[in-house]
């Protein structure tokens, strides 16, 4: 993988988990909002916060999409949970919030996950038309004749 990918995954977690995190403080700032009230959660946007957030919120979906691109999904998915880590020390030491003792351990059990599926490949290789079952190529004879 080149440097620029891990970019990619790297913008993809601390968007996510930043977003996540600004989004979070401002709707706490804000308070309860219900369905009912459309126009109350349109203007909840005007929040400096909540705006921050939806914009990192933006990015990550603009990263999310670059990796998507040119990796599978079940790679750039749990490549990108680093975000679970990130988030968490950040509700710890920045929103203030309580993490039991069973929520570390599922973060840390997702990252141990994450180590087993970054070292398979990130793109499913489908096999090209005239390609042999265990790898060797097939030779096709072409008459000459283009379709």
């Amino acid at each position: 993988m080149t440097f620029r990918k891990y970019l990619v995954l790297g913008g993809v977690a601390v968007f996510a988990a930043a977003g996540d995190s600004l989004l979070s403080a401002g709707m706490k700032q804000i308070g309860s909002v219900s369905l009912n009230h459309v126009s109350a959660i349109i203007l909840t946007v005007l929040n400096p916060m909540v705006a921050a957030g939806v914009v990192l919120l933006l990015g990550f979906l603009a990263c999310y999409m670059t990796a998507l691109s040119w990796a599978d999904l079940t790679y750039v998915l749990p490549a990108t949970s680093v975000s679970y880590i990130l988030l968490a020390l950040i509700a710890k030491f920045f929103l203030h919030e309580s993490i039991s003792m069973n929520r570390w351990l599922g973060i840390l059990l997702i990252s141990v996950g994450v180590g087993f599926v970054t070292q398979g490949p990130e793109l499913t290789h489908k096999k090209q038309a005239g390609e042999a079952k265990d790898g060797g190529l097939v030779v096709r004879l072409s008459s000459g004749v283009e379709p």
